[in-house]
Formats: C-alpha cells, sequence, structure tokens
C-alpha cells in the first residue's frame, strides 16, 4: 500500500509544475485548524482550496474574514473551502482566535498547516528550489471528482474579489454538462452560449451569419 502522500512526492519530482487545468489534484494528508486533513474527504463535493502566504497579514487576514461571512452562500451550491497557509497550526489557531476576538467573525472552515512548503511546491506555487512564500496565494477550484476547473494567483498586495469566486463557482457548475458556455460577464440567472457549429453544414445553414458560433443557447440562431 502506498503512502497517503504519495501524490505529493510524484507531483515534486515533476520539478513543482503548476497544475494545469484538467489535471488531478495531488492527494496530501495534514494537520488543520479543524483536525487531520485527507484531500480523498474531498471528493464528491466541489472544493476550493485557496492559499495564504502568512497568517497575520493584512491582505490574508481580509481575504479569510471575507470568507467566512460568505461560506454560506459557496455551502448553498455544495462547495466546501479549505484554506492553506504555510505558517505552523499553532499560528493558525492564534490568527482565527484574534480574528473572532477582534472581528467578531468565526472561521468556520478548516486552515491547514504547510510549514515545509510541500503542499504548495505540489500545486506548483513555488519552485522546488523556492526560500519563501511570496507566490502563495491561490486559488484552485475543484470540481467532484477531484479535477482541476479553474484556478487564479495573485500577488501579496492584492486580495481575492470573493464575488468573482462565487461567480466562477457558479459558472463552472452551470457548464458542467458540455451543452453551454458562460460568456463574458455572465452572472448566475443569465443565459449560456450555445456550443458552436463544427461543420460547414451548420455555418452555411444559421440565418444569422455569427449565429452558428455565437449565439444564445436554446436561440435557435
Amino acid at each position: 500500500m502506498t503512502s497517503a502522500n504519495d501524490d505529493i512526492h510524484e507531483s515534486f519530482l515533476r520539478k513543482c509544475a503548476p497544475l494545469r487545468i484538467g489535471d488531478r489534484t495531488p492527494r496530501f494528508v495534514a494537520r488543520s485548524t479543524q483536525g487531520p486533513i485527507d484531500l480523498d474527504d474531498y471528493r464528491g463535493s466541489w472544493l476550493i482550496l485557496f492559499s495564504h502566504p502568512a497568517d497575520f497579514t493584512p491582505v490574508c487576514t481580509s481575504e479569510v474574514v471575507s470568507l467566512a461571512r460568505a461560506a454560506p452562500q459557496f455551502t448553498e451550491f455544495g462547495c466546501r473551502l479549505l484554506g492553506l497557509s504555510v505558517d505552523s497550526l499553532y499560528s493558525h489557531l492564534a490568527w482565527i482566535r484574534l480574528i473572532r476576538d477582534t472581528a467578531a467573525v468565526t472561521i468556520d472552515f478548516p486552515i491547514i498547516e504547510d510549514p515545509t512548503m510541500e503542499i504548495a511546491r505540489a500545486y506548483g506555487m513555488v519552485g522546488a528550489d523556492a526560500r519563501d512564500s511570496g507566490t502563495v496565494r491561490s486559488t484552485y477550484f475543484i470540481d467532484p471528482d477531484g479535477v482541476l476547473q479553474a484556478s487564479n494567483s495573485y500577488p501579496l498586495t492584492v486580495g481575492r474579489s470573493i464575488p468573482e469566486m462565487l461567480r466562477v463557482l457558479r459558472a463552472l457548475q452551470e457548464v458542467r454538462d458540455g451543452v453551454g458556455l458562460a460568456p463574458a460577464d455572465w452572472q448566475p440567472g443569465a443565459p449560456l452560449l450555445g456550443l458552436p457549429g463544427e461543420t460547414a453544414e451548420a455555418a452555411l445553414a444559421s440565418e444569422d451569419p455569427a449565429g452558428w458560433f455565437h449565439a444564445t443557447l436554446g436561440s435557435g440562431a
């Protein structure tokens, strides 16, 4: 039987290459503010794994607070939240205690520790020879099968948009059946685009010259 972190070591051997859309996310086991975490336990539901370069920093604190306040919205759409920071578990515990006492916000999702940056390297947040965690501010949208569907990264100086995280989640869920596409600035409840035609017949049959490749789903164009 292989160890729980075999996926981590295999990813490290791939020279810490960034994960790509469509990749199966590496499994890991780690300590968290809510006990041991095994990524395999999250299979079967949507998951947003988001990382922070450090506890007790201004932008990271603002994000954790905003995500905690928005957590019921993610839960409503079947998505779980999982934070990661390179600081130790005890630092995490002190951080969430301070947030509760000063901002009156309880952090109900787990925050895992990654002091060796092993997970960060496996997910390509940092290179194999990285000496600090400055680039560890990434977001991974993982589907119920454990496959990466979207990701983005931000610098130390810029925080994530929680409404945009929700929008991306909803868009990914809407297009998961492969029937439609979410256009620019799509918002939940708005129509999707239909899949483009892939034959000359489809291109020539459309009354609208652009209808064969750019039409609202169900418009019949």
